[in-house]
């Protein structure tokens, strides 16, 4: 068997080859569309093992190798700078030393979602970027607004008395262009936004997850939506303690000896993930079964970061949580409520 390092870059994909006792037999680059990797692919006969760093893109070159017959694992980038740290970096030196851990069977590879995972992922994503570009122009309405010195007395600009109060702005130009431009995007980002809600939902209601989630205080059908897309299966964490550290809501470990400290959050996993859940947590650090422990441990800290920590805290139970529902196939109930437990 051959093994194959790939180093993807813009505009070309570095490969090393080397045989099945670790010799070098090519050392060359493609560029990294179909064309040039099917090119790739012919030049060497399966089987063939490659191995690529994950970083945009490099699920396509997965895909297209893999449907040429190759196996490709795609390889966690931080694990592999662990691995094998390296005092010259280069595009050909990263091929090399991902040839050599295809060889010596050492690729941290990491788990690749099914197309239908894929798609559910991006629904949610896109929504989400299409909110966050909403809310960056109505921050640049308000500054304007604020710069001007026109006091904002109503407490949704973008409702009903808010939009009258912006028809009789009086600005110079070019601001009072700008805001109207802004206001233009909103109403066309507000109407994009609640296709893409009521398609989550229309394709919610189907989902094994969702209808479970939904039952989570603070998860409605976005969120649900969100969290299920983003876990994609719940059988590949064999405890709630591996899926709350998949969320990146974990606390860095520094040991050594008797020295045992903790950092700053990981945050590994997805993000979308960890949105998802500290969003949950405004409304389910008000339920009966957490409220206590919620208001406990920010009267502890402090006003500074009290509220923050118990939020995380709060999001790493309802991470939990969400394990035993899914793997019991069970609706949200805390253990301190009767019937079945989740939590």
């Amino acid at each position: 068997m051959l093994h194959v390092g790939l180093d993807l870059s813009r505009r070309r994909l570095d490969y090393h080859v080397l045989d099945d006792v670790g010799e070098t037999l090519a050392v060359d680059a493609v560029p990294p569309d179909a064309d040039g990797l099917c090119r790739l692919s012919s030049r060497f006969p399966v089987p063939i093992r490659a191995a690529i760093e994950s970083m945009t893109g490099a699920r396509f070159v997965h895909d297209q190798l893999e449907l040429a017959g190759w196996e490709v694992e795609i390889a966690d980038a931080a694990r592999v700078k662990g691995l094998a740290p390296l005092a010259c970096k280069t595009d050909r030196i990263d091929a090399r030393v991902l040839a050599e851990l295809s060889w010596r069977d050492l690729v941290p590879s990491i788990w690749l979602p099914q197309p239908r995972i894929r798609e559910e992922r991006e629904r949610a994503r896109f929504r989400l970027h299409l909110v966050r570009h909403r809310t960056s122009l109505k921050n640049r309405v308000h500054s304007t607004l604020l710069a001007h010195g026109v006091p904002c007395p109503v407490s949704d600009l973008f409702g009903l008395r808010g939009r009258r109060l912006l028809e009789r702005l009086r600005l110079p130009q070019p601001w009072l262009a700008n805001v109207e431009a802004s206001l233009e995007l909103i109403d066309y980002l507000d109407s994009e936004i609640v296709r893409y809600e009521i398609e989550l939902e229309r394709l919610g209601a189907d989902h094994p997850y969702v209808p479970l989630l939904r039952t989570i205080p603070g998860l409605g059908w976005v969120l649900a939506y969100t969290v299920a897309a983003e876990i994609g299966s719940i059988e590949r964490f064999p405890t709630p303690t591996k899926l709350a550290g998949y969320t990146g809501l974990c606390p860095r470990v520094y040991q050594s000896g008797a020295s045992d400290r903790r950092g700053s959050l990981s945050k590994q996993g997805p993000r979308y993930l960890r949105w998802a859940l500290i969003e949950a947590t405004s409304h389910a650090c008000r339920h009966p079964a957490y409220a206590t422990r919620y208001q406990q441990t920010k009267q502890r800290l402090g006003t500074q970061r009290g509220a923050s920590v118990a939020r995380v805290q709060l999001a790493r139970t309802l991470a939990h949580a969400i394990w035993h529902m899914l793997t019991r196939n069970q609706p949200f109930a805390p253990a301190s409520a009767a019937g079945p437990l989740a939590a």
